[in-house]
């Protein structure tokens, strides 16, 4: 029975298992050719996926930084869209075939190392996906590369392109710091690119991979948003104008009278007179925006140690390499290098803040400008003999004529009239010790600079008339004089006039703002009268600023670095053009200029000379003065247009020429000593003896250099005081030092020019 019952059992199973395994054959049969359709259609569909969720599962797209334009549009900064070329090392080894095709384009198309690839592929063949062969190049230069990957059957595999923007500078050096550059993570440094940097930058993109129902590879990208754009008040043609002279000057004086630049550092500013806009604002030396890091562009600078403390060398080809092997020392000499000299550094101006003095004498009424003061050369102030820069004296000077001969008495004189009180209160109102937010990154803080009326006593009252003892900026100093000879209006210095997107739509116009009313309208006709004289006077310092065809207006400075009777200077000039109509303010700054004897503002108003000689033609500013042969000469060889107007005005009927000389009395005054003023006025220089060498005059008697227009004692100092405490803040004005004490040493060697 039971094995009747076993035969049986064994007859249903084959039966049961040959159906089962029919029905198996079949479903592995099925799924098999289900596989190979997959395979047949989407495999490379699936292989991508695969590369997706392990390269691109959230890729960052980049944005585009908003570029940066001059007043007429041309391209100051940019952003280039550039390639980095990505190698996936498993997916040229998936097949041998795929090695040598894949390498040859490499070398043929961006000139890649293989020998370096190939043992990356050999070594790291079963993992390396994302190894970058080339960084940053340009469309044109990956364009074959792009072909060769895409090309139908193209044995070339495993390489992608992976995009970013670079930024570029097509200018190279110019406008340097005022544009600023941006870090190597698209973050803007120092000037336009730092202060504009929210609005320049835009926001990444994302791109994500995944698969839908289907089992497709979908992409969801969010895109990038590209970053706005600015339109700037740079004139790049100004800017190109300033910056030859500036280099023009550097190379005449270079390894002078010491090795190194032809001055510490020179700075220009050209401001619209009547909106407050930077047509053009350069120092020197420069550096090339695109090659930030060269350190070719540190020749010649005064060298900086670790903690960015001047040092008594320059810097030259030899210890250049130390620099380069210390990452502290090469950081400060870069920074140094990299600052905005025309508002980061500070330094006492000088005579050029002497129109602010009468500006607020007269404006206060503590004086009426028709005043005259005596001058023998110095005057004694608490316990001191300040010397003015000329020694002989000048004897009796209206405020005019103190102005036009940059009498340092006739100003001690004035302010000791305008008192400590109004003094502070006008210093105060010309924002001098206030920053003028300038829409740049990096410009300096200067109120414990500047005396209060609590802190400046009658000798620093004295030595502050004249432009010592304090410190400035000359983004503070263009600004202020700016609306001393506009008719009183302060305007807030601005470089950017208006904001675009992308597409170039407006976001924001950037008006003139209007702060404040610094001096009255007929105030400002005044200084302006004064002021005309420095440049048209007999006795003018600064007749050597005016171009030929023009009347300009202004005033020099020269200041005695600290510390004192160290024979190193700050000379300057600040002028404005028309004369009669100001247009444009121009403020050049020659920090210690590289010769034997630097206290000669000649050094600032030549440069000035040179550089309105072609901007004014440029601006279409007519020219009103008779040119000389020799004047027309250097126009021709400079090929500028000689423009005159239709119809030349008549001078005689607009009532002549004002000069600005007033007349007046105080009580210091004889009211019967139009003799005796002659007689004082008489100007020994003029018999002094030349140095066929300098052109300066010598005194016989001391062997002191004199300037031979002016009388003033060249490489002097004179009795009185600011202190030491200024050192600091005033070498060339690093802004961190302290105000000047009423007890100190030297004062200013300031020729008062």
């Amino acid at each position: 029975m039971d094995s009747k019952a076993n035969k049986k059992f064994t007859i249903k199973m084959q039966r049961k298992l040959v159906v089962l395994f029919g029905i198996i054959l079949l479903a592995f049969v099925g799924l098999s050719y289900r596989l190979f359709s997959i395979t047949r259609d989407n495999g490379e569909q699936y292989k991508k996926q695969v590369l997706s969720q392990q390269r691109y599962d959230s890729t960052t797209l980049p944005y585009k930084r908003g570029a940066i334009y001059d007043a007429n549009g041309s391209i100051l900064a940019s952003s280039e869209k550039v390639y980095n070329v990505v190698l996936d090392a498993v997916a040229v080894s998936q097949k041998e075939e795929y090695l040598e095709p894949t390498l040859t384009a490499l070398k043929s198309q961006i000139g890649a190392d293989t020998s370096a690839i190939r043992s990356h592929i050999a070594e790291n063949g079963s993992s390396s996906r994302y190894y970058v062969l080339a960084r940053r190049l340009e469309y044109e230069q990956v364009k074959g590369l792009m072909e060769l990957v895409n090309e139908e059957d193209s044995l070339v595999k495993g390489l992608w392109f992976e995009e970013e923007y670079k930024r570029s500078y097509p200018g190279g050096s110019l406008a340097c710091d005022v544009i600023g550059f941006t870090t190597s993570d698209n973050v803007g440094s120092y000037g336009l690119e730092e202060y504009y940097n929210d609005i320049l930058s835009g926001t990444p993109g994302r791109e994500y991979g995944y698969l839908n129902d289907d089992s497709n590879l979908e992409r969801t990208t969010i895109p990038a948003e590209d970053g706005n754009s600015i339109i700037t008040t740079i004139d790049a043609n100004i800017q190109s104008i300033v910056e030859k002279y500036l280099k023009k000057y550097d190379e005449q004086y270079h390894d002078n009278y010491r090795e190194g630049n032809g001055a510490n550092n020179t700075g220009c500013i050209i401001m619209d007179a009547n909106s407050g806009e930077i047509l053009a604002m350069a120092g020197y030396p420069v550096y090339d925006l695109n090659d930030t890091r060269n350190t070719q562009a540190l020749l010649g600078m005064r060298r900086l140690d670790a903690q960015g403390q001047k040092m008594d060398e320059y810097i030259n080809e030899e210890n250049l390499r130390e620099i380069e092997d210390d990452p502290d020392v090469l950081y400060q000499n870069l920074n140094a290098l990299w600052k905005n000299f025309c508002i980061s550094d500070t330094y006492e101006p000088g005579s050029v803040s002497k129109p602010f003095t009468v500006a607020a004498g007269i404006e206060s009424g503590s004086i009426t400008g028709n005043e005259s003061y005596y001058c023998e050369g110095k005057l004694h102030v608490g316990e001191h003999d300040i010397a003015c820069h000329n020694r002989y004296g000048d004897g009796y000077l209206t405020v005019t004529e103190g102005i036009e001969r940059s009498c340092n008495v006739n100003m001690m004189y004035v302010a000791m009239a305008t008192g400590v009180s109004t003094f502070t209160k006008f210093q105060h109102i010309f924002n001098i010790g206030l920053k003028t937010n300038i829409d740049l990154a990096g410009e300096s803080r200067t109120a414990s600079l500047v005396y209060t009326k609590d802190t400046m006593g009658p000798t620093d009252l004295a030595t502050n008339s004249f432009g010592q003892g304090y410190n400035a900026t000359m983004i503070q100093m263009a600004a202020g004089f700016t609306s001393l000879i506009n008719g009183g209006y302060y305007y807030e210095p601005h470089v950017v006039k208006r904001i675009v997107s992308p597409s170039g739509a407006t976001v924001q116009n950037i008006e003139p703002r209007l702060l404040k009313q610094t001096v009255s309208e007929t105030t400002s006709a005044r200084i302006r009268e004064m002021c005309n004289t420095v440049v048209t006077g007999e006795h003018g310092t600064g007749k050597t600023a005016r171009p030929a065809g023009y009347m300009i207006g202004g005033k020099t400075g020269t200041a005695e670095t600290l510390p004192r009777k160290n024979g190193q200077y700050v000379v300057s000039f600040m002028g404005y053009a028309p004369a009669d109509d100001p247009q444009i303010v121009i403020y050049v700054v020659v920090d210690r200029p590289n010769v034997a004897v630097q206290d000669d503002a000649k050094h600032a108003t030549r440069i000035v000379r040179s550089i309105l000689t072609e901007v004014l033609p440029y601006m279409g500013i007519f020219m009103t003065e008779e040119l000389s042969e020799e004047e027309r000469a250097e126009l021709e060889a400079l090929q500028i247009e000689i423009r005159t107007p239709a119809v030349q005005e008549d001078a005689e009927e607009e009532g002549g020429e004002t000069t600005g000389e007033t007349t007046g009395e105080t009580e210091e005054n004889a009211p019967d000593q139009e003799e005796e003023q002659q007689e004082q006025r008489a100007e020994p220089w003029k018999e002094f003896p030349i140095d066929p060498q300098t052109g300066y005059a010598i005194d016989p008697n001391t062997g002191a250099y004199v300037d031979p227009d002016t009388g003033a004692v060249l490489g002097g100092s004179f009795d009185l005081g600011a202190s030491e405490e200024t050192a600091a803040s005033q070498d060339a004005g690093e802004g961190d030092g302290g105000q000047t004490a009423e007890n100190g040493e030297e004062d200013t060697g300031e020729g008062g020019q």
